[in-house]
């Protein structure tokens, strides 16, 4: 009874998020700055009404964070009638009253339009659009030539690439993708000619570019909504006051001014959304003032985003030692097995980071818990192979001692092997900590926190300073895990062994 107990104590200390519940409302967005203000405006209107909000930002793409919907953790999100139609209804039908009714067996309901549609297009710059002739999608047949910048999301969407190729006959031979935020800085170098945008995107007019006319009509409509829960206006008197509130409440134009305020100005989204609201009822925006100097900045990150990030390293290494010292023991004590060990952990170790967080979505959710198990598998790898290569190293004559003098082969490992391959095995644990490190980035990407939330905030405004500020405590924590190990080393182990 007292394990149990110590072991409920430890779950509860290693997840605090998952053994506190938060009564407040939570707005999810998705990684794209649009999807930020958005969430942010609606907390502050649940808020100007009463209520608790709270913004779970950046859950990454559609499939992301719609699961996140799906799994309760969080209430609301920021959407669009094409995505839902295509991404998770996958219908053609983008009315409102379809959506509604194919959403509303799954429990969840939809609010009237925001008031604004941001649809997908093609963008190419002016400059291109008058040497090439190019106005309409259907121009760009005749130019297989040029260079295409997809998002890796536009890429994948029955609703993006895949379809619209088909419907308009396109097969340009030069086609990359990349994040959404950094194709405008690619086709403003010239490294591409064409990328896919947004229709409210603010660097459109930065960096003059034309959008073509889908004279097709291909893309569906993409009236801005807010996919909910459907218990939530009961739970939450606010949030149902709120959707009265919602309908028509932003128009094409404010939004994109809106997101260049964010994305040129650096104005944070709270700020964007608070003086929204101000102007609505009939205050005054603040000016963009100065942006805070990066050492403030810096310094936030830290307190803000460290503790979550040195949870996730802490917990995915306890769980990594704790099997794979054993692993690597098997795999000495039995080479048949031990082959098979190391292959298994090795493939793991292969699969692209954020592909192996992903994998665990289906299974655990978002959040904390498919982080730390991602982690936990790409820590396995360099545990278990120094645990095998410190043991398999040990001299033959030092095992035939300890045989000489009587040991099991229990003693043998506990009192003689073990510690002779010591060095070894804290080597491999330091590589695990200092690669977790890294790895808990990505984190952010789905919904778990850490040095990843500036990382992937800065991609999304394609703002150095802002990524500077999530990687360099993330490079400084890796160093101080470093040093931290090479201490025990020094502190712990035998002269003789160091």
């Amino acid at each position: 009874m007292k394990r149990a107990a110590l072991w409920i104590t430890l779950i509860g200390l290693f997840f605090p998020a998952i053994s506190r519940a938060d009564q407040s409302v939570k707005i999810g967005s998705k990684r794209f700055t649009e999807s930020y203000i958005l969430a942010e405006i609606i907390v502050g209107l649940i808020e100007a009404n009463g209520g608790s909000a709270n913004h779970e930002q950046g859950l990454g793409a559609t499939a992301v964070a719609f699961r996140a919907l799906q799994d309760g953790q969080i209430d609301a999100l920021p959407e669009y009638t094409g995505t839902l139609a295509e991404a998770i209804v996958q219908s053609h039908d983008g009315r409102l009253e379809s959506l509604r009714a194919a959403l509303a067996p799954k429990g969840f309901s939809i609010s009237d339009p925001i008031g604004f549609q941001n649809t997908y297009a093609l963008a190419v710059t002016k400059k291109n659009a008058a040497s090439s002739s190019l106005a309409t999608i259907d121009d760009l047949k005749a130019h297989a030539d040029l260079k295409f910048g997809l998002s890796n999301e536009f890429v994948g969407r029955a609703d993006g690439w895949p379809g619209l190729s088909a419907k308009y006959d396109l097969h340009p031979k030069n086609i990359s993708s990349m994040d959404h935020a950094l194709s405008y800085e690619a086709i403003a170098r010239g490294t591409v000619d064409v990328v896919d945008a947004y229709t409210t995107d603010a660097k459109i007019a930065r960096y003059d570019l034309l959008t073509l006319i889908d004279n097709r009509a291909f893309f569906p409509p993409y009236d801005a909504v807010l996919v909910y829960r459907s218990d939530l206006p009961n739970r939450s008197p606010a949030f149902a006051k709120m959707l009265t509130q919602l309908p028509h409440l932003i128009d094409e134009d404010a939004m994109r001014k809106m997101n260049a305020r964010a994305e040129l100005d650096h104005v944070s989204f709270a700020q964007v959304a608070s003086d929204f609201l101000a102007e609505k009822n009939g205050g005054v925006a603040k000016a963009s003032g100065t942006r805070e100097s990066f050492a403030h900045g810096l310094w936030n990150a830290i307190v803000q985003y460290g503790p979550r990030h040195l949870e996730l390293v802490l917990v995915a290494l306890f769980f990594s030692t704790l099997l794979g010292v054993p692993l690597g023991i098997l795999a000495y004590a039995n080479p048949r097995a031990g082959g098979a060990i190391l292959a298994i952990t090795g493939i793991v170790q292969t699969i692209p980071s954020l592909a192996l967080f992903c994998f665990f979505i289906p299974v655990l959710g978002i959040g904390v818990v498919p982080a730390l198990a991602a982690l936990f598998l790409y820590g396995l790898l360099p545990i278990v192979r120094n645990t095998h290569a410190g043991l398999s190293s040990i001299a033959s004559d030092l095992r035939e001692a300890a045989v000489a003098l009587g040991l099991t082969a229990m003693e043998r490992l506990r009192y003689v092997e073990l510690p002779l391959a010591s060095r070894t095995i804290l080597a491999g644990v330091k590589t695990s900590a200092v690669v977790a490190v890294g790895s808990a980035t990505i984190a952010a990407f789905i919904g778990a926190g850490g040095f990843g939330e500036p990382i992937s905030t800065g991609l999304s405004l394609n703002d150095v300073p802002i990524i500077l500020q999530g990687a360099i405590p993330a490079a400084g924590l890796a160093l101080l895990v470093q040093g931290f190990f090479e201490l025990v080393e020094a502190r712990v182990l035998p002269r003789s062994l160091r």
